[in-house]
């Protein structure tokens, strides 16, 4: 039996995919079971729990030999270094007494003996109190992670797409040994059957040692663009998180703590992983490549910002008292099927759009940036489709039954708890639509907030409905009409002026 954890984030959800390729006994510990994957296979089992909870920890752990350890707090806005901390030190222990035979952790390259950013040197502490625990322990040390959906190459991608030329800080020509995520993966797999020879570090890269400007030159070569780069020598981290927040996916907290890690060089020393794996890692030339075939399908399996550590769900109401729930509840009818209404409501984000005051969603992303949140740059994982644990610009998808049901939990910064849900069911020859926006208030400034919007909310909400609706019309119209011999227009569609049946 392997322990996963990390499994709804960006490297844990490709292993769990590998894992179960193989027919590999898999237990998944996860704060949030209903937000996870639904198309797991019968060798996979899910448990509810947190690191930080030693109950939950030692409930998971009955039969476990390897434990992977795949989660930090880096989208965290409290502590991540003592989030991380408590985390490491409860896994650790209850792998100890539950007798697990190894634990595999995936850390961060960085010289110890040198000046380290605060988020490398929690993932070194993390490795450290791990290796405490008496349980033998496979580090696995890595720089920046390739692949389509990772933090690093949506930053690359959004800055090279977006800016025909940049202002460029010292920290883009700072040196790393970026990896492709397939070899993260690989090398992950391979831990497991690795020679019992206590606790070990590997240091794990790609052959290239080349600095962020490269990565971002060799992108735009692939693609085929012309962008030019104009260095500055001050350029603080604070300022580069404000700024990469305007222009890419990441917002302010998550990017501060990228450009802190990104000062320092992450270059392998140590090339013992290459003796002791069979692992040959590719290129950053190729990675990319790799990358690039995913990005043009515009999805990806799995994206560093589905991770529920990259969002306020992980935010903890413990102690919070609520009691003033606030509804906005409207219908509407359209003529057309409930396939045609639900299909219009499932691909609304992204670059769909909220099909009415698209400018006020922006505004109100761009505020949400400027507290910390997570704004709307994550846009959506797949144009067209979802399932349970998507985020979706600032909401994350909570429920979703085909042709009938979507549930979207916020994700932005609030004084409370905020939902919007829509639920569609047929009406004769039509389709009614019930739109509801449920939002559970912490405390007077909760109160304030909705009130002091509600008028927003109403032009918002309503033209929202509205659009829905006309978007399954438009889709219902532009498919063709068959022959009728009763001369009524198929059900979903409508005859227009000079139509036969």
């Amino acid at each position: 039996m392997i322990l996963l954890t990390g499994a709804t984030g960006y490297v844990g959800g490709r292993l769990l995919r590998a894992f179960e390729a193989e027919g590999l006994r898999v237990r998944c510990l996860v704060r949030r079971p209903e937000l996870f994957r639904t198309d797991l296979a019968p060798t996979t089992e899910v448990v509810r729990g947190d690191v930080t909870d030693p109950a939950s920890l030692a409930a998971a752990m009955p039969g476990v030999s390897t434990a992977y350890y795949l989660v930090h707090s880096m989208g965290d806005a409290e502590d991540f270094e003592e989030q991380d901390r408590r985390g490491a030190e409860a896994f650790g222990a209850a792998a100890a007494a539950a007798g697990v035979s190894r634990i595999v952790y995936l850390g961060g390259l960085g010289d110890e003996t040198g000046e380290l950013s605060p988020h490398l040197r929690s993932r070194h502490e993390v490795g450290r109190i791990l290796r405490a625990s008496g349980v033998p322990v496979i580090e696995l040390r890595a720089s920046i992670v390739i692949g389509s959906g990772s933090l690093s190459f949506e930053m690359i991608r959004a800055l090279v797409e977006r800016l025909p030329a940049m202002v460029t800080p010292r920290w883009v020509s700072v040196l790393a040994q970026p990896i492709g995520i397939e070899d993260v993966l690989r090398y992950l797999r391979a831990a497991i059957d690795l020679e019992p020879r206590g606790s070990r570090i590997y240091e794990i890269g790609g052959p290239d040692r080349v600095s962020y400007g490269d990565l971002m030159h060799e992108y735009a070569r692939q693609r085929r663009l012309s962008r030019w780069m104009i260095p500055v020598p001050v350029l603080t981290p604070r300022l580069s998180s404000l700024w990469l927040g305007l222009v890419t996916p990441l917002y302010s907290r998550v990017g501060r703590k990228l450009v802190d890690s990104i000062c320092y060089p992450t270059l392998v020393h140590d090339t013992a992983a290459l003796s002791d794996f069979a692992v040959r890692p590719i290129g950053a030339r190729e990675a990319i490549a790799r990358a690039l075939v995913n990005e043009d399908h515009e999805m990806a399996e799995t994206r560093w910002s589905d991770a529920l550590s990259s969002s306020s769900a992980a935010r903890s109401w413990g102690g919070a008292r609520f009691g003033n729930r606030l509804v906005d509840s409207r219908t509407r009818r359209v003529a057309a099927t409930p396939a045609a209404v639900f299909a219009s409501i499932r691909r609304l984000g992204g670059q769909t759009g909220w099909y009415h005051g698209d400018f006020l969603w922006r505004l109100r992303g761009w505020l949400d940036l400027l507290v910390g949140g997570v704004g709307l740059r994550r846009g959506r994982r797949d144009p067209d489709q979802l399932r349970v644990g998507d985020a979706l610009d600032c909401w994350r998808v909570e429920a979703i039954e085909p042709d009938r049901r979507l549930r979207l939990a916020a994700e932005m910064r609030l004084p409370g708890r905020a939902w919007l849900e829509f639920e569609v069911e047929p009406d004769g020859d039509g389709a009614r639509i019930r739109q509801t926006a449920i939002f559970d208030p912490l405390g007077l400034p909760g109160l304030a907030y909705w009130y002091g919007i509600y008028p927003l909310h109403k032009f918002v909400f309503a033209g929202l409905l509205r659009g829905v609706a006309e978007a399954a019309l438009r889709d219902a119209s532009a498919r063709p009409c068959t022959y009728n011999p009763r001369g009524t227009a198929p059900r979903g569609g409508f005859l227009t002026p000079g139509d036969e049946p």
